[in-house]
């Protein structure tokens, strides 16, 4: 896991420029354009004291230009993230657009002091600004200015951002555009993995270009359409685009709009982008100053600590043990267990059908159980469950995600070569080191889609699938699980064979003689992964390690047949108890039975849901399952590469929020910043008015 950075907090909401709120419809009037030009905020840092004569900062009072903030950065805040605060928070008007105010004027004075920390870091020289700018053409000196800050890669990064800003703007438009004439239904949408389609932050095409429907999407380099784009609604969301952009007074008068990097606004925006990449590279400055104090004298430290704190804690207090586990993730960690029987596993539900469910609800119980139980009946019922591949949408949804195989894929068919569609080619295919997407963690990517497609166009050219997904039973649904491990490498070892004498017998026998249930009768099937025998609980999310790709073997059927959605993308599955918990008591049974067995036991289960496939994908089977070991923090995916990647952005928030506070409260003050609430006081709508001529000092 990779440190990723991420804008100063202090600077967030204000980062939050005009383009994103650019997606709807024409919302203001040209006679508003002029209101909308108007200076809500003046910020100047030179204002203050160290930098007049004699001060700490004397030799850049002529380098660091004052900036403003106008009413329209305002209200395209609002409409970006304000009114989520005031519909959802309970904020009002006044409220949220005072705290919008303060992040676009923190902004300011954050980028003002971030060219400040340069000159200071004497990497830069005031002599060197200034010639690049006056090197630089009319119209593009102030990008210039912040240009000089930057090196080739991070130039190069901050004018690809603008484009790829640029292209979802107008994907926005378009896709409203298209679906708004789509008269195709659609099934809702089947839940993906976390992180498909997730861009790697690194990448850059030097060959990307903006699509305006006029010019060729083939020409634009990595861009992608939308699903359906044809030049006509590209070139409609273009021009709804540019409309939207008139609007807030962002095209002046006489602009040639054809070309869309000639615009000022395009400008504006190559702008944002460059002050933004100047933010991040002060960030990036404190990470470095931070991670001086990351030793590794000072993280083991900090294992030992929280270990023997959560050794006592857990000792004694088993609810707060359980409520950590429910909670971890690969930035919380659970270091020890008061039990070896705790674990995780994945479930996933193959259902009855509605009329199934609608037959067991109407049977009666079994020799009169006063607990209502209906084990005959519903064990006659299970042997015609019949699961189906859920990822229909995946074809037919918002997106099309699926492609077809290819030999150098090895997609596993189950021995049917008419499967041969997998999904999530971008994150599979066209990602890792230098390429254009992260790969996708966690999910093996092998699995076709069970199921006849076939891909077909209408009469408008839209993609259009006729999709017939298999119908499996239980045992067709161990034999693709099987079948799919043993194709990776892996193999199985029964302790319990599914046979279908389990069907056949007798109400007694699903009970103990003092007539409790036991619980062991319903078990359908228990097997375990033979090369998971010395599971290493370290390696659980290092990709190609045995741990990983069965758990994502297991996890990428979860998402083809589970219909206990709860369950898909969580970090390790359900946590599991040895202690009675709230799960039906089958589940429990099984859930943990599978956590006894270790991490790659396999154990189903009825219950008056239907088959339950249940995966252990984790399991405490010492009190402390991780070792930390410094050498290892930089090999990907390691508990020790994502406990110290977490050590240190958490070090680093801390250590950065505590720098931009004070950055900021030096001078955000009535000699650094003026604001004009009367410019801006129709927006907030309290009732308060202002002399429309007076500006009074920020504070």
């Amino acid at each position: 896991m990779a440190f990723n950075k991420k804008k100063t907090a202090a600077v967030g909401v204000a980062a939050v420029m005009a383009l994103g709120a650019l997606a709807g419809c024409d919302l203001v009037s040209t006679d508003l354009q002029k209101d909308y030009e108007q200076v809500v905020a003046d910020v100047d840092i030179t204002a203050s004291a160290e930098f007049q004569s004699g001060g700490e900062y004397a030799a850049y009072a002529d380098v660091i230009q004052p900036s403003t903030v106008i009413k329209r950065d305002l209200v395209a805040s609002f409409m970006n993230v304000g009114y989520l605060y005031v519909e959802s928070y309970g904020y009002s008007y006044a409220d949220t657009y005072e705290l919008i105010l303060s992040s676009l004027v923190n902004r300011a004075l954050y980028l003002q002091y971030a060219q400040v920390y340069f000159f200071e870091s004497g990497d830069y020289t005031v002599d060197g600004y200034n010639a690049a700018v006056a090197a630089a053409e009319e119209g593009e000196k102030d990008i210039a200015g912040l240009a000089y800050f930057l090196d080739e890669d991070e130039i190069a990064a901050a004018e690809y951002e603008v484009k790829v800003s640029m292209n979802t703007v107008i994907d926005s438009i378009e896709t409203e555009i298209i679906a708004f004439e789509d008269e195709h239904d659609h099934d809702e949408a089947r839940t993906v993995p976390t992180g498909v389609d997730t861009v790697n932050e690194d990448f850059v095409d030097p060959a990307y270009k903006i699509y305006t429907g006029t010019n060729s999407a083939s020409d634009c380099g990595t861009y992608e359409t939308v699903d359906e784009s044809t030049p006509s609604t590209r070139t409609r969301a273009y021009k709804r685009f540019l409309s939207n952009i008139n609007s807030y007074g962002l095209v002046e008068k006489g602009e040639n709009t054809s070309g869309i990097t000639s615009l000022s606004y395009y400008h504006m925006q190559r702008k944002s982008a460059y002050e933004d990449a100047v933010i991040d590279k002060l960030g990036e400055a404190f990470e470095a100053e931070a991670a001086e104090g990351i030793t590794e004298e000072w993280v083991k430290a900090k294992f030992n600590e929280t270990l023997a704190s959560q050794q006592e804690l857990f000792s004694n207090d088993t609810a707060s043990f359980e409520t950590a586990l429910d909670g971890a993730s690969d930035t919380s960690f659970v270091l020890y267990a008061p039990d070896e029987n705790y674990g995780y596993v994945i479930n996933i539900l193959l259902p009855f059908s509605t009329t199934q469910t609608a037959a067991l609800d109407a049977a009666p119980a079994d020799r009169g159980d006063v607990n209502g139980n209906k084990f005959g009946t519903r064990a006659s019922l299970l042997q015609n469950v019949r699961a189906t591949d859920q990822r229909k949408t995946w074809f037919t949804g918002h997106s099309d995600y699926s492609f077809v195989a290819e030999e150098s894929d090895n997609a596993y068919t189950g021995g049917n070569s008419e499967r041969q569609y997998l999904f999530f080619e971008n994150n599979l295919k066209k990602s890792g080191e230098g390429e254009q997407y992260e790969p996708l963690a966690n999910y093996y990517g092998k699995y076709t889609y069970n199921g006849t497609v076939v891909k077909s166009e209408d009469e408008h050219g839209h993609t259009e699938y006729t999709i017939t997904p298999a119908q499996i039973s239980i045992d067709g649904f161990l034999s693709e699980m099987t079948g799919y491990l043993n194709a990776n490498g892996y193999t199985l070892t029964e302790s319990v064979s599914a046979s279908s004498s389990y069907y056949n017998k007798s109400v007694s026998d699903y009970y103990n003689a003092d007539g409790t249930v036991d619980y062991s009768s319903f078990v359908y099937y228990e097997a375990k992964v033979n090369e998971l025998s010395d599971f290493n609980a370290n390696e659980v999310f290092v990709a190609g390690s045995d741990e990983n790709n069965v758990m994502s073997m297991m996890n990428e059927l979860s998402f083809a047949y589970n219909t206990d959605t709860a369950g898909l993308n969580s970090y390790l599955g359900y946590s599991v108890s040895p202690n009675s918990t709230d799960y039906m008591k089958e589940f429990e049974y099984a859930a943990q039975e599978a956590v006894r067995g270790g991490a790659g036991t396999i154990v189903v289960v009825p219950t008056d849901y239907g088959w339950h496939i249940i995966y252990c994908t984790f399991s405490f089977a010492g009190n402390t399952p991780y070792t930390f070991d410094w050498s290892q923090i930089e090999e990907e995916g390691t508990f020790s590469n994502l406990y110290y990647e977490a050590l240190k952005a958490s070090n680093l928030t801390t250590y950065s929020t505590s720098r931009q506070t004070e950055i900021i409260n030096s001078y955000d003050n009535d000699d650094c910043v003026t604001t004009y609430e009367n410019r801006y006081s129709d927006l907030i709508l309290d009732g308060t008015s202002s002399d429309p001529h007076a500006g009074h000092n920020h504070s």
